[in-house]
């Protein structure tokens, strides 16, 4: 992603139709992401840290931890496609740095916005602004991919 292109701000109809695309996805209500900021390209926001969803060691759960980056992921991709296209995950792997004991402020940037495919790196910070956890993730534009097999496809 060309940086001056990714620090651009959505329209606010665009952000609007985002935001109602996932209001009934129920991993976005469970994670109750708060303070989301999009961009081209780009989701920031942060995930409240419950006691209830801890760990062993009584900190935030690394399940959750690659849950929000994929799902903030998934929210930086729809800052390039549009809030109705199909996407999915086809990777992702998450390193943790240190034990997350607060909320955690979450960025996902994509990499590069491929015609079928998407990386994107994770950054996932505490409150403190240390880094807790570092994750990449590749998302499927699956309309692209079915367009691709379609004219594949014809051509036989």
């Amino acid at each position: 992603m060309p940086d001056g292109e990714a620090t651009l701000p959505l329209p606010l109809e665009e952000i609007t139709a985002l935001e109602s695309r996932i209001a009934n996805v129920p991993i976005f209500t469970i994670l109750g992401l708060r303070d989301v900021t999009y961009l081209r390209g780009v989701c920031r926001a942060v995930a409240p840290r419950r006691r209830e969803y801890d760990g062993i060691f009584e900190t935030f759960h690394g399940g959750l931890l690659i849950t929000i980056a994929d799902s903030t992921a998934a929210l930086a991709v729809l800052t390039l496609t549009g809030p109705l296209a199909k996407i999915t995950t086809t990777d992702m792997s998450i390193r943790f740095l240190m034990p997350a004991l607060t909320d955690v402020v979450v960025e996902a940037r994509v990499i590069k916005f491929g015609r079928t495919l998407v990386p994107l790196q994770v950054d996932l910070r505490s409150m403190d602004g240390n880094l807790v956890a570092i994750a990449q993730v590749t998302y499927m534009r699956l309309d692209q991919a079915s367009a691709g097999r379609i004219s594949r496809t014809r051509e036989t």
